[in-house]
């Protein structure tokens, strides 16, 4: 027996829970403005996103072949996080002379993390996971049912 519904939370579960990651990792690095050197310089965090993806969708050629060997095993519905990629934003130039990465005029490269936006995103991705454990619950509570019917 499969249990789709579960198969569909628990990828949207693992999905949300990585972004939320990374996220936080935004947050905790919103400061840093050494995180990778490149040609001898130092760069600032570049504030990164999760892109993530359908996963069991079939393209026509696909169900046509699966029809006609009688294939009775669909894939798996459901979302992955396929990769992780970097916001292509400038980075923010603050004037701060003190800073020890300031340059000649007194400005640093800030890393391009908007501390509203990251919260922003921190606050859909949790009400997603939300969402996908009170649907997961959902087909628990349901398949309980079905049993205490069967008895």
């Amino acid at each position: 027996m499969k249990l789709t519904g579960f198969d569909i939370s628990a990828s949207a579960l693992t999905a949300q829970r990585f972004r939320m990651d990374v996220i936080t990792s935004n947050i905790a690095n919103a400061e840093t403005t050494r995180a990778v050197q490149v040609n001898g310089q130092w760069v600032p965090y570049r504030r990164k996103m999760v892109v993530m993806e359908p996963t069991g969708q079939q393209t026509f050629a696909q169900l046509l072949r699966k029809e006609l060997n009688h294939d009775e095993t669909p894939p798996t519905p459901g979302v992955k996080a396929t990769q992780v990629v970097e916001d292509p934003a400038e980075f923010k130039r603050v004037y701060r002379p003190e800073h020890p990465d300031a340059d000649a005029d007194g400005y640093v490269l800030m890393p391009n993390v908007d501390i509203v936006k990251e919260m922003v995103d921190l606050l859909s991705a949790t009400r997603s996971y939300e969402a996908n454990v009170t649907a997961l619950n959902a087909s628990k509570a349901m398949f309980m049912k079905a049993l205490e019917i069967g008895r």
